[in-house]
């Protein structure tokens, strides 16, 4: 292992893989260090399954065309208006060109699938998922001569004031010293560090479920925050959503998720409905059930659903559980089965007549009920009956590193020479709260092309 390279990219997800690239493709000499295991590389990307991309027509799998400002419009619908717009603006504008540099090094798209049609304008399907993308990028970083070390777990940058000096790591139970002429950081949030996340959420924190890899838990990040490197974000601020309650404690991926929320009721413990269910399509209101479900006692939630319903959407990976009854439902899940009946009488008597569509705002939404429903309102009336628990499954958090255009990371005296960031790690430059569906695949692209480029001009 060179211990003196080019560049030192610290991480092995989709931003490394993207930095590592680029910065190779101009002769640059390129370390990645991955803190996985080689069977678990890959980070969070692994359990992705597209990105989000602009594009002015039809491009390759996507159909129509998706602008910059119905691309921002989308963004501040989630977020809020927490963004730094030109940031935003930036990564909008930068994905076009994504698609085509992502085929060029090995990733192959596919149409969307039933379940997923919502998205066939704005975002492009991985074929084979987020793990054939960076089995793809990681065949072509060892074609290029790109050096990897797996289970390479960096303990300490050291700041010297003006650049990063020297780069510690443990590689084999071995201490190992790197002298890298410029770093890549890109080794996501801190999602799992369970205690960290009980620092910032509270004791709650300890019922939520870590959907991705267990093996981001934010060392790199407070090593450099640590330092006094300018931080961006808020700690409680995460990507989480809502998955299911039979899912494992980490790494469970995309296939945990539940997107059976729009055509359900959800209640909580208690029986009781607490938020509108047809706010809007799913893929920009997901990622707000994760919060939401952590409101609730004991961080659960339960989805309830009727026979017309099973097959409206993507199918789950743990079975629902069934029963010809309300109250034999209620039962299995361990809800209050007079409470659960009398929730969804009230909800059934509120439905009105109108057209229903599923895949599109459709407006058929409830009448002088509270919270209401707003889009799909049907009632929960055809046996049998179907229910998930629900969990709070947290993707990726939003506190990082501030950047600038070039992905240049700041330190207490303005930009650090020779030290950039990509991916979740600077996400909440971007992503101040909510989530877009894609769209921190597309920051890690972005911004990994960026601090690739930034890193191999520094070096040349």
């Amino acid at each position: 292992m060179d211990t003196k390279p080019d560049i030192l990219v610290v991480g092995g997800g989709n931003a490394a893989l993207c930095a590592a690239l680029t910065a190779r493709e101009t002769g640059a000499r390129v370390v990645m260090l991955e803190s996985a295991p080689k069977p678990y590389r890959g980070g969070n990307s692994r359990h992705t399954r597209n990105f989000r991309c602009m594009h002015a027509g039809p491009l390759g799998v996507l159909t129509d065309a998706y602008g910059e400002d119905e691309y921002f419009e989308d963004l501040i619908k989630v977020t809020g208006g927490k963004t730094d717009e030109t940031l935003a603006r930036m990564t909008i504008r930068a994905s076009e060109e994504c698609y085509d540099w992502m085929q060029a090094h090995g990733v192959r798209f596919q149409p969307s699938l039933s379940g997923t049609l919502s998205l066939s304008r704005t975002n492009a399907f991985f074929l084979g998922g987020g793990k054939a993308l960076v089995n793809a990028y990681y065949r072509r970083a060892e074609d290029k001569g790109i050096d990897i070390a797996y289970e390479a777990e960096v303990t300490h940058l050291e700041h010297d004031g003006a650049r990063i000096g020297a780069v510690e790591a443990t590689i084999g139970g071995d201490t190992v010293t790197f002298h890298p002429r410029a770093v890549v950081v890109a080794s996501g949030g801190f999602q799992g560090d369970v205690d960290w996340l009980a620092r910032a959420w509270g004791p709650a924190a300890r019922n939520f479920l870590n959907r991705g890899t267990p093996y981001n838990r934010g060392v790199v990040l407070k090593d450099l925050l640590d330092q006094g490197m300018e931080s961006v974000g808020d700690p409680t601020q995460c990507h989480a959503v809502a998955i299911d309650g039979r899912a494992p404690k980490f790494d469970g991926g995309i296939v945990t998720r539940l997107d059976c929320v729009p055509f359900s009721i959800v209640v909580n413990k208690d029986g009781d409905r607490f938020y509108d269910e047809g706010e809007d399509v799913w893929p920009k209101r997901y990622a707000i059930w994760g919060r939401l479900v952590a409101a609730q006692p004991d961080q659960v939630g339960y989805a309830i659903i009727d026979s017309k319903s099973l097959e409206l959407f993507m199918p789950s990976v743990f079975p629902p559980v069934k029963a010809d009854t309300l109250e034999g439902l209620a039962q299995k899940l361990g809800l209050p089965g007079t409470k659960l009946r009398e929730t969804v009488e009230a909800f059934n008597a509120a439905c009105r007549d109108g057209d229903f569509h599923p895949t599109e705002l459709d407006g058929l939404a409830t009448e002088g009920l509270s919270p209401p429903k707003t889009n799909w309102a049907r009632p929960i009336s055809e046996p049998p009956f179907y229910g998930y628990s629900l969990r709070p499954g947290v993707t990726f958090t939003y506190l990082g590193l501030r950047v600038d255009e070039s992905a240049q990371v700041h330190g207490p005296d303005g930009p650090v020479e020779n030290l950039w960031a990509a991916g979740e790690i600077m996400a909440g430059s971007i992503l101040g709260q909510g989530y877009l569906a894609g769209f921190g695949m597309t920051i890690g692209t972005v911004f990994g092309r960026l601090a690739g480029k930034g890193a191999a001009a520094y070096v040349n």
